[in-house]
């Protein structure tokens, strides 16, 4: 991390150090190296001293963590001359952020955010790992609500944003479609004049001083042509070869590809990561099963939109093998939940799923075999599981569905 003198630190929460700066912020006193800050988020105030024995240089018991993540995150931005891009949406913004990372390290230094760090502990600790030679910085926003995103853009401060998508996610929070685009938009208003925005082809943009980028117009998805280990992604910027064989995802590479453009990397050279790209955990993962079947793995959450691409998938990756759906329940659906369940449902009708397996009391409108929950449906699929079915495995968060993949993995027939 860039180094911050400890005075600077001064005044948010209770500081205890000998050291003159620190060299790199956790809020998991397990991942604590010499030099670090130990931020003691929520019950962390009980692994102070398990900090110190691991080399922290100083514990902060912040007065308010969130603010003090920010102000110490904004201070590290404060410091990099790197290009910030920050990228949300509905869907697809941590695997757009993994496709973005992969093209950019072969041409510059980057950082990108782990995993799912978008929200206001993630996004202070991404900004915590620049180095003095970053050059680029991949960030992910949630989007909980109203005003979230506008207080994450308000520390670290992207020059690019990108908006993936507009669907029916934290409707309970924000009402409507209408109302998730215009939380989205509070991007595009954070964004400093010749700031450049990537958005959906419909996506309203109300600055003029951007310079907007619309996929399905300006950048174009022409075609993606799978093959036995991943695929061609052929778009109006050209054409990579991808490691990933996921027809939903090729968009995402769109958005990708376009601000990798926008970063000024070298767009003849954009493949050259293509082949190193790496999901985030229980994301789009295929995994062999015993008996020459297969389990994609999409546990980590769902909605109406990303359910029906995933069966879509399911259907053209078993090519003519048994398919298995285990779908979970889906979250934060607000008003349309009922209506979005039953969706879900239609779509499990259209792609010819041979087997249902619903989780939770909502997925009862996917029809098929009905169970309360992640262990129940671990135990059924092991007795209706056949040697060569290919298993798809999704549902809300809450769910914890990866488990029911974990138990999969070790299947005897």
């Amino acid at each position: 991390m860039i180094a911050l003198p400890v005075l600077e630190l001064e005044g948010l929460g209770t500081l205890e150090t000998d050291a003159e700066e620190i060299t790199g912020v956790q809020v998991d006193s397990r991942r604590i190296a010499p030099g670090d800050l130990f931020v003691a988020v929520g019950a962390g105030s009980a692994f102070l001293e398990d900090a110190r024995s691991r080399g922290a240089a100083a514990t902060l018991v912040p007065a308010d963590a969130h603010t003090a993540l920010a102000r110490i995150g904004g201070l590290v931005r404060d410091r990099s001359d790197a290009q910030f891009v920050a990228i949300t949406g509905s869907m697809g913004k941590t695997t757009t952020k993994d496709i973005l990372a992969a093209l950019c390290r072969p041409h510059a230094r980057t950082v990108a955010a782990e995993s799912s760090f978008n929200n206001e502990i993630g996004v202070p600790l991404t900004l915590c790992r620049l180095e003095p030679d970053t050059e680029v910085c991949l960030l992910e926003l949630a989007m909980r609500g109203f005003g979230q995103i506008e207080w994450l853009c308000s520390f670290s401060r992207p020059q690019i944003g990108v908006v993936t998508s507009v669907g029916p996610v934290h409707l309970e929070k924000v009402g409507t479609i209408e109302g998730v685009r215009r939380a989205k938009s509070e991007l595009l208003d954070a964004l400093p004049p010749g700031g450049t925005a990537i958005v959906p082809a419909d996506f309203p943009v109300a600055r003029m001083d951007l310079d907007v980028v619309r996929i399905g117009e300006d950048v174009r998805l022409e075609a993606f042509e799978p093959r036995e280990d991943g695929a061609v992604l052929v778009t109006s910027l050209g054409s990579i070869e991808v490691n990933f064989t996921m027809r939903h995802l090729a968009e995402n590479a769109v958005y990708a590809l376009a601000a990798y453009r926008a970063l000024g990397l070298p767009l003849g050279r954009a493949g050259e990561g293509a082949s190193a790209i790496a999901f985030a955990d229980w994301r789009n993962q295929e995994l062999p099963l015993p008996g020459g079947g297969l389990l994609i793995n999409d546990a980590w959450n769902a909605n109406p939109v990303s359910m029906r691409a995933a069966l879509q998938h399911l259907r053209e990756r078993a090519a003519g093998r048994r398919t298995v759906a285990v779908l979970g329940e889906m979250a934060e659906l607000g008003d349309y939940s009922e209506e979005g369940h039953r969706e879900v449902g239609r779509a499990v009708d259209e792609a010819g799923i041979d087997v249902v397996v619903a989780v939770g009391p909502q997925a009862q409108a996917y029809g098929g075999h009905w169970v309360a929950g992640a262990d129940q449906a671990a135990g059924l699929l092991r007795d209706i599981l056949k040697p060569g079915d290919c298993v798809l495995v999704k549902g809300a968060r809450a769910l914890a569905l990866e488990g029911i993949a974990d138990d999969l993995a070790n299947v005897a027939f």
